[in-house]
């Protein structure tokens, strides 16, 4: 009987950073094969001849009162042919066999991305085609990107005059150093984007994602005494109360 060649589906896990940029991975994977021996005819040598009972067409008809059907014939199970079995795959045509495959992962892949490899699947029995391979990844995180679809995040620290007068300051992107403004007056939480800092996108070739930058204000620590004079200053200078409207929001 002959049957297609099933999938095969495989979970991979890949680093941060070949999910971002790509990569070529080298992968082990055991698979039905086509016997070697017989080539996926499931025959020995040429010792397949033509079924004296259907005459090579797999198929015989058989009548049922006034009803008359087809079938698949018994005497050659629906192939045609008779046939001496090969004993290396046992008239299957096929056997199981480890293969080593070097797999393309394409940049911006993510958690539960597939990567199909065609005709990488088992193969069917007498000589019907393979099936697929897919490759289903697993993305290690990174410690300092955090990624949401094709978009990068981050938290930088910035000092208190860097947030109250504004400031041009370095930040880290996937793809190096990039310069990011930081506005006067930002509080910590503040987010800013980076446009087109994020992850190359898988469905839309040519396109990325954006990064988030997360201001994150650094309070200096007031051990020096010259420190405490110039934070007293400054609250003499801007002694507006940020808890002003604190309780009437919350209602109490």
């Amino acid at each position: 009987m002959r049957e297609a060649g099933s999938d095969l589906e495989y979970r991979v896990e890949i680093g941060f950073w070949d999910a971002v940029r790509g990569a070529v991975k080298k992968i082990t994977i055991t698979r039905l094969d086509s016997c070697p021996k017989c080539h996926g005819t499931g025959a020995e040598g040429n010792s397949q001849q033509v079924c004296p009972e259907c005459g090579g067409t797999g198929q015989t008809t058989r009548a049922s009162g006034n009803m008359r059907f087809n079938m698949s014939c018994p005497r050659c199970g629906g192939t045609g042919r008779l046939r001496t079995m090969c004993r290396n795959c046992r008239g299957e045509g096929r056997v199981s066999r480890t293969e080593t495959l070097d797999i393309r992962i394409p940049a911006g892949v993510n958690t539960g991305s597939r990567v199909r490899v065609a005709g990488k699947g088992n193969a069917g029995t007498l000589c019907t085609p393979p099936g697929d391979l897919y490759i289903v990844l697993d993305v290690q995180p990174h410690p300092y990107f955090e990624r949401r679809a094709d978009d990068i995040y981050t938290r930088v620290p910035i000092t208190v005059s860097e947030a109250a007068l504004g400031a041009k300051i370095e930040v880290p992107t996937i793809d190096g150093r990039a310069m990011l403004r930081v506005p006067p007056a930002s509080s910590s939480g503040r987010q800013l984007r980076l446009r087109e800092k994020g992850v190359p996108s898988v469905k839309a070739p040519g396109k990325r994602g954006d990064q988030y930058v997360e201001l994150q204000v650094v309070v200096p620590d007031a051990v020096d005494e010259r420190v405490r004079k110039l934070l007293k200053e400054l609250t003499e200078l801007a002694p507006e109360d940020p808890r002003r409207d604190l309780f009437s929001r919350a209602g109490v």
